[in-house]
């Protein structure tokens, strides 16, 4: 919204400059407000675009937001925010291909359907700046460092590779989550679980301690010593 207002803030005062210069008024009234009567400016159109693994349920519109008695309700002035959810954006086509190609593989590796960026993608080579861009949407920090040292030996990114390291880190991450729920289970304390962790995945002491510190409170202990448990990601939005 506000970033809106200043597109049309600027375009006004480009406007009302060229007017100035010109000094081309008809009226009292167009020389006092810089503009023509005639002149208009260009709509803008800004999209929010939401990459979280779980549904969007915030607000979608200034009146959604708000504290507002009904009586009041016609007179307040309402702001629409133009959402595009990522996860169920499948019949949205970009004209730029990279554009649906960030989409499609960020939608696919959600749906951990490995086999369909295998098929469309496993062959494809795609810039390591794409790379970049769907391993920061979708949390994926080795496929990030895969794609930089790629960039940095002057490559591209080979997404039967990357692949691979995904479905490693989602195994992985499946593991790491049993054995805390197993920790759990048997009363051990989070330092414990956490040592245990270290030795079992060869991991640092501060890759372990990131991995508790996401999944210790999502693992819920159930009645009888049986244990669910969930992962949260963190939800952003790209204004």
């Amino acid at each position: 919204m506000i970033g809106d207002a200043f597109s049309y803030l600027k375009e006004y005062q480009e406007i009302a400059a060229k007017n100035r210069k010109d000094k081309n008024f008809a009226s009292s009234d167009e020389f006092l407000s810089n503009m023509k009567k005639t002149d208009r400016l260009h709509p803008v159109v800004s999209l929010c675009v939401y990459y979280g693994e779980h549904p969007w349920d915030g607000p979608l519109c200034l009146v959604d937001m708000l504290e507002l008695p009904e009586k009041i309700r016609p007179l307040v002035s309402d702001y629409k925010m133009n959402l595009i959810e990522l996860r169920t954006s499948g019949t949205l086509q970009f004209h730029n291909q990279d554009v649906n190609t960030v989409f499609d593989i960020s939608r696919a590796i959600y749906e951990r359907d490995y086999d369909k960026i295998n098929t469309a993608y496993g062959r494809m080579q795609i810039t390591s700046e794409l790379g970049v861009v769907i391993g920061a949407i979708t949390q994926s920090q080795k496929l990030i460092d895969h794609a930089l040292k790629l960039e940095r030996n002057g490559g591209q990114v080979n997404m039967c590779s990357a692949l691979e390291e995904l479905e490693k880190k989602a195994e992985q991450k499946g593991m790491i989550k049993g054995t805390i729920k197993t920790c759990k289970k048997i009363k051990l304390s989070r330092e414990e679980t956490t040592k245990n962790i270290i030795e079992e995945f060869s991991l640092s002491n501060e890759e372990a301690e990131k991995c508790i510190g996401s999944m210790w409170h999502m693992v819920i202990e159930e009645p009888g010593g049986m244990t669910s448990g969930f992962f949260y990601c963190a939800s952003r939005a790209l204004m």
